[in-house]
């Protein structure tokens, strides 16, 4: 089988990662672009080199699969460690194993720790669960390579505390950009869905309290997909089976052909038939299609089971991103769930890596009001963006000069009152070493002192002692020696406040210019 380019680069870059001495190393691909095509011709290769290889996974259908596709591939067969079934003793040099079977010490306990040389983890944002954890530790000399769609963890442990790289990434949009996933159109659904009493466990929204959230909204979610997804293959995906069964019902009242599925249901796979065949045009499922289900011809996905998750998140919409003839985009609904928390994944974070780009892109999205293409609007954010952050600084900038302007330097009013104990003042004591507070910053900005450059709460507190002392003594003030000084005159700092009032008057009654009879430099009033 011939690797497309990044594929042939993501094998190269994981094999070389494995030469250079790093055991242990992440491989992260869209869903839809092949990672077991990858790892099969990996594997292939480690099995040329003499290796023994396991192949781990959490589910049957993960393994069925990961068998077809090496054997595809490679021309590779496998022996299976699951249940009854072992390898021990089979001539195959490639195993796939089930995680739930493998960790148990009494199965570990019958291989030697050295029997694998290579493993690779599908669904790798699973591997720092402890049932991986087991049988990972005790093939602890084998090389790992962690192979998954999207390197976020619902727990927010770091996959980098298990890999030592990242061999190699191929992201979403270059995917789409290339011609190897299908383009994705968002559109944001102005009905607004209330998730304010729904509880958080291990990282993400509650399933059973997410059920009872959404179902006041199902017939009108129901009413939304009439006008847009009538004509389109759509996956829904929800947070528990009896809220899929309940909106297969509604569905099928709206005129769907809608079917459900989920881990109890004996004709499964018959309903699966039938939905890539066409007999249902709708397929609702409480989260069981987010991993090794292909169905290429789906066209539109609606995500109901609203989460904190991104890898989670990737993996519902993944279910739509493969090309199919005639297939001109996928339609992802998007709906306006209203929460206290702001960590909800939306459409943008399928390809934001910023999060401020991706706070501007989701409300770009909800003000569009029509299906817009994900990578036009994230360009469009990106740009809004910058544009508001250079809107904002020359904001910031002008303020700065507007404020200086009405401020005097602390220096030049130090200078004018002749304070050489100002100008010479060096800090003695712990406090007055500490930085100025904000209550000592905002009291010399309002009295007239630009506040910058003062960096010592000595210095802050024995200008306000002194601005204090001259308030009561009748002196000029701070803004009184900025303007007069700017004019021209000399030493404002010494006068009186009253006689820097009467020039400032008469100043201000000559249209704000010096009267021709008074000379600055020689003012002495």
């Amino acid at each position: 089988m011939e690797l497309r380019p990044y594929q042939r680069e993501a094998m190269d870059a994981v094999l070389g990662q494995w030469t250079s001495g790093v055991q242990k190393t992440l491989l992260v691909l869209p869903t839809g672009c092949g990672k077991t095509i990858v790892f099969s011709k990996i594997t292939e290769e480690m099995v040329r080199q003499g290796n023994r290889v396991l192949i781990l996974a959490h589910r049957g259908e993960l393994l069925t699969q990961a068998a077809d596709k090496l054997e595809t591939a490679s021309g590779l067969k496998c022996a299976v460690e699951k249940a009854e079934e072992s390898c021990l003793g089979s001539w195959y040099r490639v195993t796939v194993g089930s995680v739930q079977t493998l960790m148990r010490e009494k199965r570990l306990s019958q291989f030697p720790p050295d029997y694998f040389g290579s493993i690779v983890v599908d669904e790798a944002h699973h591997c720092l669960s402890d049932s991986y954890q087991r049988v990972l530790a005790y093939f602890d000399q084998a090389k790992v390579l962690g192979v998954t769609a999207t390197p976020d963890r619902g727990d927010m442990k770091n996959l980098g505390s298990y890999f030592e790289s990242l061999a190699y990434e191929y992201t979403l949009p270059q995917a789409v950009r290339e011609g190897y996933l299908s383009p994705i159109k968002a559109l944001t659904i102005p009905l607004q869905l209330d998730l304010s009493g729904v509880g958080v466990s291990a990282g993400d929204f509650k399933a059973g309290d997410l059920g009872t959230a959404l179902d006041p909204y199902l017939e009108g979610i129901a009413a939304e997909m009439e006008k847009h997804c009538k004509d389109r293959k759509t996956v829904v995906f929800l947070p528990l089976v009896k809220t899929s069964q309940k909106f297969r019902d509604i569905l099928n009242a709206h005129g769907f052909r809608a079917a459900e599925v989920n881990g109890g249901s004996e004709d499964r796979e018959q309903v699966l038939a039938d939905f890539a065949e066409g007999k249902y045009n709708v397929l609702c499922n409480s989260m069981l299609l987010t991993e090794g289900w292909d169905c290429p011809s789906v066209d539109c996905v609606v995500v109901l089971r609203p989460t904190k998750v991104r890898s989670l998140y990737c993996q519902m919409v993944g279910r739509g991103t493969r090309l199919f003839p005639g297939k001109e985009h996928l339609l992802l609904l998007d709906f306006l769930w209203h929460t206290e928390r702001h960590e909800l994944c939306r459409p943008a974070h399928l390809i934001c890596e910023n999060e401020e780009v991706a706070q501007k892109m989701t409300e770009n999205l909800e003000q569009a009001g029509t299906a817009v293409d994900i990578e036009e609007a994230e360009k469009q954010a990106s740009e809004d963006v910058v544009a508001q952050r250079e809107e904002s600084l020359a904001k910031q900038l002008a303020e700065m000069r507007t404020r200086k302007k009405r401020l005097v330097d602390p220096l030049q009013f130090e200078m004018s009152i002749q304070a050489e104990d100002l100008s010479g003042y060096v800090p003695a004591f712990g406090w007055e070493m500490a930085p100025p507070s904000e209550k000592q910053l905002a009291k010399l900005e309002k009295l007239g002192i630009l506040p910058d450059v003062i960096d010592n709460a000595g210095k802050a507190s024995k200008l306000l002692e002194r601005l204090e002392t001259r308030r009561l003594a009748g002196l000029t003030t701070p803004k009184q020696i900025r303007f007069l000084e700017q004019k021209g005159f000399q030493h404002v700092g010494t006068w009186e406040f009253e006689k820097a009032k009467h020039l400032i008057d008469r100043i201000a009654a000559n249209g704000w210019r010096v009267p021709a009879d008074i000379v600055p430099a020689t003012y002495g009033g």
